[in-house]
């Protein structure tokens, strides 16, 4: 397996599974060795919160370390870059395109800061990288950008508009790592569901990943990042039930169960429209699990409204909750409605979280008895074909997939043995 070199830099990333994997680009272009520690933030923008915790870490990073070149990059730093740089413990700012180019790494003659108009950029260019030191899984970026403006959302404003990395470049990265051990990819990007919108003959995520599974036969498993309900179409559908190889977990971007909420927001999709997708899925395969990002407290939601998108988790059975208290975004349509007290909007988010975790609770006992193929990330601890976590006793080492009964339900995570002497597969 290629290991990526440890670098004289230190990364703290804040945020999404495309950021994680920006900053293993940003790792590659780091040097092997420096006089001066850098340390680099790659910050978050979704919420108010995101921020804080960002900008409490560099000042507490500049105490502990007062001699460090501390950079800050990420969607925080593009929407707003003199706010960090007039930070005193911010040497340089750097913007979300430019800090995935190795120039922009090196040193000399580079501004404090270094950050273009988003908006103006219309390509995305594929990195090609390992994947993370250590680990089974890797991410793969298909695209940048969101051409959708949804009134809570600031992220467009710092990723730009839909850029899409052309299907022969996607394969490409996916052989590599597939060549290199890993046996299971995660498709990720800001909003994936607008795939090749902006490619010549508009390709979907559908063809995208029928090419995928003939071109590579490899690829042991593949999983997909969030998507919009109303983007799962046909060729999708047709996928969930007849390829194995796509995991039965799917993560729905619903954001709410209330059709006034969601046209407040500003979505694509009705209540009616989730309750459909999830009805077509779970009729193609019927053991598929589902998670969903709720937003609770969003401007004018009433105890009503909260309550349909409560009421949405036990009726489609959602199992994964990410679930955000509503935060409001200054430059954002939502920031300028009648806003929900705060102390309601958490109590709204805690209701949501414990309905997930009922849920999951739920999904994890009746997994008891089953046999599950895990995917061994750590010592004796993976994740199902389900993305349920599981301790698993026997001989097994990372990068294994291999066949465990599931004894009980342990904290949160199942538990059993191997039902083999050997591991089904073995890491390349």
């Amino acid at each position: 397996m290629t290991v990526i070199p440890h670098s004289a830099a230190r990364i703290e990333t804040f945020g999404c599974r495309l950021n994680a994997f920006e900053s293993e680009v940003i790792r590659t272009h780091q040097p092997l060795q420096s006089e001066r520690q850098r340390i680099i933030f790659n910050t978050c923008a979704v919420t108010a919160e995101a921020e804080r915790q960002a900008r409490q870490a560099i000042r507490r990073t500049r105490r502990a370390d007062p001699d460090a070149e501390i950079v800050v990059t990420g969607c925080a730093a593009q929407i707003n870059p003199e706010r960090y740089r007039d930070m005193p413990e911010v040497d340089r700012v750097i913007g979300n395109e430019e800090k995935l180019q190795p120039a922009t790494w090196t040193r000399d003659g580079r501004p404090d800061i270094l950050v273009n108009d988003i908006m103006s950029v219309t390509e995305t260019a594929p990195h090609l990288i390992a994947g993370p030191e250590g680990r089974c899984r890797a991410f793969v970026q298909i695209q940048q950008g969101c051409d959708h403006r949804c009134t809570f959302c600031i992220i467009p404003y710092g990723r730009g508009n839909n850029r899409s990395v052309p299907i022969g470049e996607i394969v490409r990265q996916i052989r590599v790592l597939v060549e290199n051990g890993y046996r299971e990819l995660v498709l990720t990007g800001v909003d994936i569901a607008s795939y090749g919108n902006d490619l010549p003959g508009r390709p979907g995520l559908g063809q995208l990943l029928r090419r995928l599974f003939a071109l590579v036969p490899e690829l042991s498993r593949l999983r997909l990042s969030s998507l919009d309900p109303v983007a799962i179409d046909d060729g999708i559908l047709a996928l969930v039930a007849n390829e194995p190889r796509l995991m039965p977990h799917l993560h729905l971007s619903v954001q709410a169960g209330d059709d006034m909420i969601l046209k407040r927001m500003k979505r694509r999709h009705s209540r009616d429209d989730v309750i459909r997708s999830a009805q077509r899925l779970r009729a193609r395969r019927p053991d598929i699990v589902l998670g969903a990002d709720l937003i609770a407290g969003f401007p004018t939601e009433t105890e009503a409204m909260f309550r349909s998108t409560l009421d949405l988790v036990t009726e489609i059975g959602l199992t994964h909750l990410h679930v955000f208290p509503y935060s409001p975004r200054a430059g954002t349509p939502a920031a300028r409605m009648p806003q929900v007290a705060g102390a309601e909007q958490k109590t709204r988010a805690a209701r949501l979280r414990a309905a997930g975790d009922a849920a999951l609770a739920r999904f994890l006992i009746s997994r008891v008895g089953i046999r599950e193929h895990v995917l061994i990330e750590h010592a004796g601890s993976g994740r199902t074909e389900h993305f349920a976590a599981m301790t698993v006793e026997g001989d097994v080492e990372p990068g294994m997939i291999v066949e465990a009964r599931v004894a009980r339900v342990v904290s949160g995570h199942l538990t059993g043995r191997t039902t083999a002497s050997r591991p089904r597969t073995r890491p390349a």
